[in-house]
């Protein structure tokens, strides 16, 4: 015991010495952490990972995965390095590997992300985080354990847009005056009938049984792999079964306007109305509104979302907010700001325009523009583990979308205890916080 303490003691100050300090994590820290380089599982290797590889080639790729061999070759063209897996559970054994960026379906999210932070590895998934609030909150809660260790970013990229960071600025300094309310929405519109039947038999390089992971079975159809590359999601993710529909998908890019600004907690009830529910199918028309609570610097108010035809009341006669496909609207005591993705104007509600009211800040305290949203995270993963849209922040936001969904299944308002993760007022909506898995997959591996 004597040895072994004095050899910890020794490599403790060999490393103090040289500048650098290792933590169990793996995460470097010290004067050459911005030049090591990080051991990376890319998990899922088309598709939206594609946006990827010209950022992760700068470190160390040591593993690709993906159900389709076809997508591995495609991936070993840039890592030609990296060992290839179809099962990512096996990947994420490879021996020494650092972090992991998560690009599956949506319906894996959830398990591939919670079982690397139980693994000791930062992550970057892409959206949507979960499917479901028990997911979302139980990828939360770890990694609240793992916070001082691990560095987390959902891949909701458009936040690194300079104008979600001036919207909340607006926001904050009393533009709109006393915030009363906030919408956002999102006008994509995706009918599907329903799952698709049985039709011929996946290609040889297609391992199904993997795709479909913790789902629930379902015949193959290469109607659900029709999509191209960084839009393939649209073919299957309108499903109860493998995604949330619009309001997972660009309601994880459109409502993080909103969340932005508001430094909002859980829900404290939702609600939801739209389409007919259908058991098969997320609906395309849809509208939910949450009750967020007050904050130090904000009254409670409701937060809205629109998807899919439903729509706010435009602000003004001279303002058409169907021309804006994404967007937010902010209303308050003096006024409306509406944004897009990379713009927005705002709207005094007195007649002249006056905005003497509103004291803009000066350029010393403007927040700073995140240059980078997947450098962003490599950074956070070598020293500081701070990032815009970490697994708290976006867990959160994700929580409250997917309750919304539930309350419009269950048809009738929730209440809720966001607390303990409980629907207080419905016995049939407390079920539907939960997704029904295939017999041996669990989420907490």
């Amino acid at each position: 015991m004597a040895n072994t303490l004095q050899r910890r003691e020794f490599l403790m100050t060999a490393a103090a010495g040289a500048g650098l300090l290792v933590l169990p994590s793996r995460t470097v820290f010290g004067a050459d952490a911005a030049n090591s380089k990080l051991n990376i599982a890319l998990i899922g290797a088309w598709g939206r990972a594609m946006a990827h590889y010209d950022g992760l080639i700068h470190e160390n790729v040591v593993a690709i995965c993906d159900v389709d061999e076809k997508h591995l070759d495609v991936a070993a063209e840039k890592f030609p390095k990296a060992k290839r897996y179809v099962d990512w559970r096996k990947c994420l054994d490879h021996k020494g590997l650092d972090a992991v960026v998560i690009c599956t379906c949506d319906h894996t999210h959830a398990f591939i992300t919670n079982w690397a932070m139980n693994r000791g590895l930062h992550v970057y998934c892409e959206k949507p985080l979960a499917n479901s609030v028990e997911e979302a909150r139980v990828v939360r809660a770890t990694y609240l354990k793992h916070k001082d260790k691990l560095a987390t970013q959902v891949g909701t990229q458009r936040h690194q847009y300079e104008n979600f960071n001036r919207v909340r600025e607006l926001i904050l300094d009393g533009a709109v005056g006393d915030l009363k309310s906030v919408c956002a929405w999102g006008n994509r519109q995706l009918p599907r009938p329903g799952y698709l039947p049985a039709e011929g038999a996946p290609p040889k390089t297609l391992h199904y049984d993997l795709w479909l992971g913790p789902s629930p079975e379902h015949p193959y159809n290469p109607g659900y792999f029709s999509g191209q590359a960084g839009a393939n999601c649209l073919s299957w993710n309108m499903y109860w079964d493998f995604g949330s529909g619009q309001v997972g998908d660009m309601g994880s890019h459109t409502m993080d306007l909103a969340w932005n600004a508001l430094d909002a907690g859980l829900p404290t009830a939702a609600e939801g109305t739209g389409d007919p529910v259908n058991p098969e199918v997320t609906p395309v028309k849809l509208q939910m509104t949450f009750q967020i609570p007050a904050n130090d610097w904000r009254p409670a108010l409701p937060l809205t979302w629109f998807q899919g035809g439903a729509m706010p009341k435009n602000p003004n006669d001279e303002m058409d907010l169907n021309k804006i496909d994404h967007g937010a609207m902010f209303t308050g005591t003096k006024g409306v700001l509406v944004s897009g993705f990379e713009n927005r104007i705002l709207l005094p509600n007195n007649e002249d325009g006056d905005l003497s009211y509103y004291k803009h800040r000066d350029k010393e305290h403007v927040l700073p523009r995140i240059h980078n949203f997947q450098r962003e995270w490599i950074d956070a993963c070598k020293g500081g583990l701070k990032t815009s849209c970490d697994f708290d922040y976006a867990g959160k936001m994700i929580e409250m979308m997917m309750l919304g969904l539930v309350a419009y299944r269950a048809g009738k308002a929730v209440e809720y205890d966001g607390a303990n993760g409980r629907v207080t007022n419905s016995p049939e909506a407390e079920a539907l916080l939960c997704r029904k898995y295939r017999k041996g997959w669990t989420l907490n591996g």
